[in-house]
Formats: C-alpha cells, structure tokens, sequence
C-alpha cells in the first residue's frame, strides 16, 4: 500500500484537523489483510444515513472503485485510483461536473477515500522499468480497507434499527386500529365509561403523530396508545362483568326447580310464614337509577357557560355537550375516575349536565371533584337526581324551566 506522510490537498481546499486524524488514523489501523471491494461498498451503503451520504455519492464510490483493477482491497497493492472527472462521471450515470465534485468532497468528509493530490492538482501515475505503479496521485481507497469492519458493524446496526422500527410501526397501526374500533363500540352501544374522554385522548395522540417519526417518535406513541387501549378494554370488561352479574340475578330469582312452568312473579319470595317462624325480610339489591330526562336547551340555558367550550363556541347536539364537559372537567380539576364514576352512576349525559351546573356555580364550590364523588354517591343510594338542581340553576338565571321531553339521548 502505498504510505508516507500527512498530505493536504491542491489548490484553495482548506485542510482540516479531522482530515489530519483521519489520515493517521488509516496509516494505523491498515492490516496486513484483504477484504472485497463490493462487500465493503455494500456496507457503506447500508449504513449511508449514519455516514451522512447521499444515493449519488455511493454512486460516485461505485464509479471509483470500478477503477481499482483487483476485485481485494490489500495492503499490498496501490489502493490509489486516479480517473479523471470526466471518466467518473461518465461511470456514475453522466453524474454533472458541479455534483460530482460535491459527491467527492462527502466521500472525503465522511472518511471513506483519501486526497492524494499531485503537485499540479492533477491525476496520473508514475510507472517504473517493468510497468509497476511507483507513484499515484488521485482518491485513496485506503480508509475501506482499515474501517471495514467498523462499516459492517453500521450497516448491521442500521439494518436491526429499520427492522424494530418497521415492527414498532406495525405495533401502533394494530393498537391505533383496535383503540379506534373498540371506543367506537362503547359509544354507539352508550356503554358505561367515560368514552368521550377516551376519543378525546386517542385524537390526541393521533394528532402528535409525525409524518417522518423517528423511532423514538413510534415508541413514545405506542406507549401513550398501549396506555389507552388498557384503558378502553377496562371500561368493557367492567360492562361484561356489570352484564354477567345482571343475568346471574335473573337467573337466580327465575330459576325453576321443578317441572312446573311459572313466571319470575310467581316465584318472588311471598310474605307468609308458617306456624312458629319469624318473618326475615328479603334483602334487595338497591337498582342503578334510571337516567334522567331534560331536554338539550333547557339544560344550556340553565348552564349557558358551558357552551363556550363547544365546537365554534356553541353546543348543538348531545355528542358535543358530552366533549364540552370533558374539557371542562380538566379545567375544574375534577379526576378522570371521578368523572368516569358519574358516567357509570348518572349516565354519560348526566355526568356531562352535573359538570355543567358545578361549572355554573364554580366560585361557590371549594372542590369540584369532592363535589361530583358526593352527588354521585347520592345518587347511587338514589338520594340525588339532576331535576332540582338543574331547575334551581334555570331559577337563579331567571329563566322558568320548560316541559319534559325525551330527549336525552338512550
């Protein structure tokens, strides 16, 4: 190979510090071995994003190291090329003068060939009595063979970062499709559970999303969405629970333990005894209360406030009186659970309307959330309904209450 001292480029190329380190760098890491030529440009190419290179630079390398004449990088040949520009570019696909001097330069800050220029910034060799190159001056091809294994070592490297990527991508668009189906189900089944919450929380993550993610970028979404989907499949296996113990204490009171066919009232324990018993009453298991019923318009005009927070500063259907108080809830400083309790106690439209009337009188309440787990655990014993507060709400603005109508939504 051919060695010697520090060299620095013709004309007005500036010589750096990183040139001189890589120089001396290749001088000592060249080994006595061989490596293939297209093995190592594979490499380089594999890792080209961790080197800084562009498509048409290994274009240019492809072209310089077509003019190696060995297929071995070795230490014991001349590892100098020296074609001229127009030869190069002629091998790079007609590659223009002003890219392909861009593309050398890149080869040369990257550290994959070396400057060896002539005293006239021109290339050529010198060849002794019997034909042997004795002198080049051109692009060293010497720094392929001393960082070869650092290259194959990038390129595996590069190559096990795109395959976790490309997994991790296909994690998320699985766990963002069942997120997306399973809150779509909890809302148009009205199932039990803050489900407005939860599509306000999967458009946020979705919203983040990058159109170049890095993989940071992919695990930190996959977290968030992991996070959510636990979350979502809670709320349904808490309503599949709620469902099983529905139909056991159907089940249980509608038995029927002989051959005679009779209704669930026929079977409903009876209030007679026998001759010396004590009368025991039947314990019952007090029943979820019923949802309430207000029409939409009453209810923003007992609680005109919460409209602000409607899509364009205005309310106009249940759906969107629903992701009103969500924000709402944040701003009261009101906990998710706490919320998501009401939902299950006072249904969806009824957590939303309880929201709205704190919201109201906001600067009368100490503890929104203390407040909202107090109503809802009235109205769980069925000491609460949403009536008299909302009417006392629509009194207080002056504003007499309007008739009934079932227009909440079911």
């Amino acid at each position: 190979m051919e060695t010697g001292y520090i060299t620095t480029p013709f004309g007005r190329r500036p010589m750096t510090l990183a040139l001189v380190k890589r120089q001396i760098k290749t001088e000592q890491t060249v080994t006595e071995s061989s490596v293939d030529k297209w093995r190592v440009f594979r490499d380089v190419g594999g890792a080209r994003s961790r080197l800084g290179l562009q498509d048409r630079a290994l274009a240019v390398l492809n072209a310089l190291l077509s003019f190696f004449p060995s297929t071995e990088l070795s230490s014991e040949k001349n590892l100098i090329v020296f074609p001229s520009n127009a030869q190069v570019s002629a091998r790079a696909n007609g590659i223009a003068g002003t890219t392909l001097r861009k593309c050398l330069g890149a080869l040369v800050e990257a550290g994959i060939i070396i400057r060896k220029d002539s005293p006239n910034g021109k290339r050529y060799a010198r060849k002794g009595d019997e034909g042997n190159i004795e002198d080049a001056y051109g692009f060293s091809l010497a720094p392929l063979l001393a960082r070869a294994s650092e290259f194959a070592a990038l390129s595996q490297d590069v190559a096990a970062e795109q395959r976790r990527f490309r997994i991790m991508k296909d994690r998320l668009t699985i766990v963002r499709r069942d997120v997306r189906k399973l809150i779509s189900v909890g809302l148009e089944e009205n199932l039990p559970g803050d489900w407005a919450a939860a599509e306000t929380a999967f458009m946020e993550i979705v919203g983040r999303f990058s159109r170049r993610p890095t993989i940071g970028d992919l695990s930190a979404s996959l977290d968030a969405m992991t996070l959510l989907h636990e979350e979502v499949s809670r709320m349904l296996e808490m309503q599949e629970e709620s469902t099983k113990s529905d139909g056991n204490d159907i089940a249980s009171r509608c038995h029927i333990q002989n051959s005679n066919t009779e209704s669930c009232n026929e079977l409903e324990p009876r209030f007679e005894k026998k001759q010396g018993e004590k009368f025991e009453p039947i314990k019952q298991t007090p029943r979820k209360p019923e949802p309430e019923v207000f029409p939409l318009s009453m209810v923003l005009r007992a609680c005109p406030e919460i409209g602000n927070f409607g899509q364009g500063g205005s309310i106009g259907s249940w759906r969107e009186m629903m992701m009103a108080a969500i924000t709402v809830r944040s701003m009261l400083g009101v906990s998710p659970s706490a919320y998501e309790e009401a939902c299950e106690v006072m249904g969806q439209a009824g957590a939303a309307i309880a929201i709205a009337c704190i919201y109201e009188r906001a600067g009368h309440i100490t503890t929104a959330g203390g407040y909202l787990r107090d109503l809802t655990a009235k109205a769980r014993r069925g000491e609460f309904s949403l009536g008299p507060m909302l009417f006392a709400q629509l009194r207080a603005n002056g504003t007499p209450p309007e008739p009934r109508r079932d227009c909440l939504p079911t």
